[in-house]
């Protein structure tokens, strides 16, 4: 399978160590290095997230409401919205008992959620409250459980009826059946039709892996190995009629943050964390390893930073969060 090993070049996990992102150092540290929470340095870190670099600037432009930009514009004003500063804040594993942070899930859970189905929608039913049940999405719902878990409220039962419509109504169709019909699959053909979104798949796949193994119940393991067979099955970013095709060029080219789009990295570092070691996954392995540099790091090739509240690294340039990533994915493999 390559030239993949799994061993750490020390002088890179230096040099994701010694940057000013603590989220990088916080999660080299642990998840790289396997040093325990009460470890004073991983203290640090943990600390200085909340104080230092882009989770404070991010947190200081919320509004007083708890959204950040207009509050019906949660969604769609990509990628400032509420929503997206969510995903953004989870990703940088703020802490989310944060009184601000707190605030930005419940404006989220007050206005994007569906009361009728415990999904995640693109817009506010200004009449009756909560989301607009005809506009629920399935890659916004597995980013706003995965966010929410990852803020630290899986217990929450609104995020618990929001996993319970995962494992309810997620599909993992490869284009061989007739079409699902009914809500919520006909509004959303581009999410659903007779193949399933790769975007909803994967967050799915992410928000349902957040969950820890022994709290899983049968649902949510049965979903979970539906949905990491259908990535098998494209053999991470391939066609899985012709696997001799690309399916998704762009997954090819590794960013972060990711949004609602993925890449290589993120379906693989989804793989390796439910434990899948798989011959199917060789090629994407190959990829990322084949992608670094000759210092050990790997370079931001996608990013929308002209469209962020706060910018994140430099397109081009060698990213911390890009090299941690591969990293994280090549020592799991």
């Amino acid at each position: 399978m390559g030239g993949r090993t799994a061993q750490l070049d020390q002088r890179t996990v230096a040099w994701l160590l010694d940057g000013d992102d603590a989220s990088v150092r916080y999660l080299t540290l642990t998840s790289l290095l396997g040093m325990p929470p009460e470890t004073p340095e991983v203290e640090a870190a943990r600390a200085a997230i909340m104080t230092e670099g882009t989770v404070p600037r991010i947190l200081a432009a919320q509004l007083d409401d708890g959204h950040w930009q207009a509050r019906d514009r949660f969604y769609t004003d990509k990628y400032r919205g509420t929503v997206w500063q969510l995903v953004i804040l989870a990703e940088l594993v703020a802490d989310g008992a944060e009184p601000r942070v707190r605030a930005a899930c419940e404006a989220i859970l007050r206005d994007s959620q569906d009361r009728e189905s415990g999904a995640f929608s693109m817009a506010r039913d200004k009449r009756a409250g909560g989301g607009l049940h005809r506009q629920v999405i399935p890659c916004l719902t597995g980013n706003m459980v995965w966010s929410l878990i990852r803020l630290g409220m899986a217990d929450d039962p609104r995020v618990r009826r929001a996993l319970d419509w995962i494992t309810r109504y997620q599909r993992f169709d490869d284009g061989d059946d007739e079409a699902p019909t009914g809500w919520p699959y006909q509004p959303y053909e581009i999410c659903w039709g007779r193949h399933t979104c790769h975007m909803g798949v994967v967050k799915a796949l992410k928000a349902l892996a957040a969950i820890p193994p022994d709290r899983r119940s049968p649902a949510v393991a049965q979903s979970l190995a539906d949905g990491a067979e259908f990535m098998l099955r494209h053999h991470v970013h391939k066609r899985s009629h012709d696997l001799t095709k690309v399916a998704k060029p762009g997954w090819r080219r590794f960013g972060f943050p990711l949004m609602y789009q993925t890449d290589v990295l993120e379906v693989l570092g989804i793989l390796t964390s439910l434990g899948y070691r798989d011959e199917r996954m060789a090629e994407a392995l190959d990829l990322v390893a084949d992608a670094a540099d000759a210092d050990g790091r790997w370079s931001l090739a996608s990013t929308f930073n002209d469209r962020f509240v706060v910018p994140i690294e430099t397109k081009g340039e060698p990213s911390r969060w890009v090299t941690l990533r591969a990293l994280q994915v090549l020592s799991a493999a």
